[in-house]
């Protein structure tokens, strides 16, 4: 039953890291750059709902609902300022330039807010420890349950703007084949900006789970970002229901490691992290290598 137990509660926090790594998936998917500083923004969205909502006395929903648009602007403004113009000097730039940028944001954080840790959980009462009662006396969490219904909505509302919106057409199009698609009419540069706004959207949410279910500082964001990268490549980079399955094995692995040693949470997780990706190397590798035979013995 605690094995059970452990799994449960895995899937669980599984669903904050299938929320967290999202963005980082469609970013990828989309425009194949990966975002160094997508951890320091998530804590930056965490932040600024902590401003509105003790400092300032506003509820974290009203909170959320400010600092969304504010933060798909920002998301628009980074891929015009930053992504946009260091994606056309080659695939490193955008890596050095996001790196970069996390680490002013970190210390700009730091500078601003001091070392101190913060959280919301106060702000919503007993929601942020009240549980379900399940046959066998098994209990989960309500905010965890409702962070795992969040990213399987997000997921699923990414999944049918791509496959059913005339947005998603053009940032489908945009990202198999640029040039082709301005061939046809389609703005790159404004698709790709409001793919980098959508994504702002979902960190924004991720930030907002991560400032409710635990605590946060200022150099929170590469932590986050590992989480966020390993659920990826455990689900396979670009898929985003891959997404959700790649956080839920991130999740589990780390809560069934915490049973075995008391540091065994994150060794577990990064281990199946390691353990998937060669695999994944290996195959691909055993994969290039028969169709390079097979090519060259064929007559």
């Amino acid at each position: 039953m605690n094995l059970l137990n452990q799994i449960i509660q895995g899937v669980l926090l599984g669903g904050y890291y299938a929320l967290l790594a999202c963005g980082l998936s469609f970013m990828f998917g989309v425009m194949r750059i990966i975002n160094l500083a997508h951890g320091s923004l998530t804590v930056v969205a965490a932040y600024l709902l902590w401003v509105l909502a003790e400092p300032m006395g506003w509820h974290p929903l009203l909170a959320l609902l400010a600092v969304v648009p504010a933060m798909a602007l920002l998301g628009w403004l980074l891929h015009t300022l930053v992504l946009e113009r260091s994606a056309r000097l080659g695939a490193l730039v955008p890596l050095l330039a996001t790196f970069g940028l996390a680490s002013v944001i970190d210390n700009v954080l730091f500078q601003h807010f001091g070392a101190d840790t913060r959280s919301l959980a106060t702000s919503i009462g007993t929601l942020a420890y009240d549980s379900w009662e399940l046959p066998g006396g098994l209990y989960v969490g309500q905010l965890p349950t409702l962070v795992l219904v969040l990213a399987v909505l997000l997921l699923g509302g990414l999944h049918a703007l791509l496959a059913h919106t005339a947005l998603g057409r053009q940032i489908r199009a945009a990202s198999e084949d640029a040039d082709t698609a301005r061939l046809v009419g389609v703005r790159t540069g404004t698709v790709f900006a409001a793919a980098s706004a959508i994504t702002m959207v979902t960190v924004t949410l991720a930030g907002a789970s991560l400032a409710l279910r635990a605590t946060f500082d200022p150099f929170s964001g590469p932590q986050q970002l590992i989480f966020a990268f390993e659920a990826v490549i455990i689900g396979g980079a670009g898929s985003l229901w891959g997404t959700l399955l790649g956080g839920v094995v991130l999740g589990v692995a780390q809560n069934l490691g915490a049973q075995v040693h008391p540091q065994g949470f994150l060794i577990a997780g990064h281990a199946t992290f390691l353990v998937i990706l060669l695999a994944r190397l290996y195959a691909s590798g055993a994969l290039r290598r028969f169709f390079s035979t097979h090519r060259r013995a064929a007559p």
